[in-house]
């Protein structure tokens, strides 16, 4: 009987990464799947066609107080959240509701790349949700999923997104020549199915990873996949250690000036952040992910094909705008 299968309540399933969950869920056909919707975003394209998927649609928000959190975790099996990183820190209440009402399994929102505290400002704050999840006694699996091969690979000339996604995706930090774990967007969901299933990953550490690589192996696939040879190679920006220390630098400044700008300053600070992590203190690796005491999803299931870059990048140069996951919805 369907109503026999668990129910999924995600949180922000209209995003980049939820779809991809919600997307995985459905085509697993082993879940019911519910979404919680803001009332503001009901009406929107994205909703409809979460409904028209066959997703239940409960209408609340994060902020809502903690009897109407209860009520839209009620009935919900396993509690998913990949909302906006600018509501990171407000999840603590509805998992606190989770763990009233007697959700099995929660999975705070992360979703990227694995690390340690002070080096990055958004992660140290999903670290502060870990370890309010873990205090709760709440049942959880933290998924982390390295890089989006979507932002990995540079954006070919035709690409009309804004010049500064263009540039971001032509930088080179370092020597270029530190791997990073990978996966692609879409197939995030995939691995979702698979991991929340198993007990196997109840209260640990997972790390899914469809390849690793290099910026310079990203940055030649791109030139040569996407057909524009020397004149992409030509739009390369190399950035040293001190570059990347003055981005940052730049975005506090921002940040303090106006707060309310987050693509001039929290924006900046995050990005510059992220590229002292991935490039300079080599955290998105496999061995730094095992370090810290995740699971390997690849080991854990050697039935889900991986995708590599070089296929990646087949499908990516084809899209008509490759550059649509830098444009924030």
């Amino acid at each position: 009987m369907a109503d026999s299968k668990p129910l999924v309540l995600v949180l922000g399933g209209t995003g980049h990464t939820g779809r991809s969950i919600v997307n995985g869920l459905l085509n697993a056909g082993n879940f019911r799947v519910a979404v919680l919707v803001r009332p503001t975003s009901v009406t929107k394209p994205a909703t409809e066609v979460l409904k028209a998927s066959g997703v239940e649609i409960r209408v609340g928000s994060l902020t809502d107080d903690f009897g109407k959190l209860k009520q839209y975790v009620q009935g919900v099996d396993i509690l998913i959240s990949a909302v906006d990183a600018r509501v990171v820190g407000e999840q603590r209440e509805i998992f606190r509701a989770a763990k009233e009402v007697g959700v099995q399994r929660v999975v705070p929102c992360d979703w990227g790349t694995p690390g340690r505290k002070g080096v990055r400002m958004l992660f140290d704050v999903k670290l502060d949700i870990r370890e309010y999840v873990q205090e709760l006694g709440v049942g959880y699996t933290i998924i982390d999923v390295g890089w989006w091969m979507q932002l990995f690979l540079p954006l070919p000339l035709r690409s009309t997104v804004a010049q500064q996604f263009k540039e971001m995706s032509w930088k080179i930090t370092g020597a270029g020549d530190i791997k990073n774990l990978l996966t692609n967007l879409d197939h995030i969901g995939t691995w979702v199915a698979k991991i929340i299933a198993d007990p196997r990953t109840l209260n640990k550490y997972v790390i899914v990873w469809e390849d690793e690589r290099p910026q310079n192996d990203a940055h030649e696939i791109g030139a040569r996949v996407s057909g524009d040879g020397d004149a992409l190679r030509a739009k390369r920006i190399q950035l040293s250690e001190e570059d990347v220390k003055k981005q940052i630098a730049e975005g506090q400044a921002a940040y303090e000036k106006d707060p309310s700008d987050f693509n001039k300053g929290i924006r900046k600070i995050i990005w510059g952040q992220y590229m002292t992590s991935l490039y300079l203190l080599r955290e998105n690796t496999l061995e730094n992910a095992k370090h810290l005491g995740y699971l390997d999803a690849r080991e854990l299931y050697p039935d889900v094909p991986a995708q590599s870059l070089e296929e990646f990048a087949k499908e990516f140069y084809s899209l008509l705008e490759p550059g649509e996951t830098f444009v924030r919805e």
